[in-house]
């Protein structure tokens, strides 16, 4: 389905519970990443964004990686609670896409317009932000589920030598996809007033 803008923001949530099953063709989420790459703005068009799409196998290693990496690093007690979640969440979904923000760009702007130079990392974060967004309204208009993870920095290693990944790249988030095995949390919303201002 194809949501106008408004209806897409209102329909994206965070699923935590996922199916290893698609409702569209691979070649449509390669589309759909695609797209993003091509058309989400970037500071000064820096095009510093990197995307990963990790699918069938590839998708399964990865959270075999963040499995892993915390079994190490939480206590045995908690453990069992966090593999169940990582199970259900994330690893039973159908895909994920990495986020990366390649530091080879954002040093060469440096050099180029010294004057900004301390805000070219801030400024791709909000690139990367864009994108993360981006790719999470629309893989939801197409019928998926998903959320938006940090593992990062503990699985950037291992991740980097696992796929060959060139070491200019910062992983910056990991969006786990699926078909949705469930409804999402009711959202919660503050009060919009108390956090804007309107002068006229």
């Amino acid at each position: 389905m194809k949501r106008n803008f408004d209806d897409a923001l209102l329909h994206r949530r965070s699923y935590y519970a996922l199916l290893a099953e698609s409702p569209t063709g691979d070649e449509q989420i390669e589309a759909c990443l695609r797209f993003a790459l091509k058309h989400v703005p970037s500071a000064f068009n820096s095009q510093s964004t990197r995307l990963v799409l990790l699918l069938h196998e590839h998708h399964a290693a990865l959270w075999h990686i963040v499995e892993r990496s915390l079994q190490a690093r939480v206590s045995v007690d908690d453990f069992p609670e966090t593999k169940s979640k990582i199970e259900t969440a994330f690893a039973s979904g159908y895909g994920t896409v990495l986020f990366y923000e390649d530091r080879a760009v954002i040093r060469e702007l440096q050099q180029r317009f010294p004057l900004y130079a301390g805000n070219f990392p801030t400024w791709a974060e909000h690139t990367s932000a864009m994108h993360q967004l981006t790719i999470w309204t629309n893989l939801e208009d197409m019928g998926f589920g998903a959320s938006l993870q940090h593992y990062n920095p503990l699985i950037d290693k291992e991740v980097q030598e696992h796929w060959s990944l060139p070491d200019s790249w910062r992983l910056i988030a990991q969006m786990p996809f699926g078909l949705p095995a469930g409804d999402p949390d009711e959202k919660t919303f503050q009060p919009v007033d108390a956090r804007m201002r309107i002068f006229k």
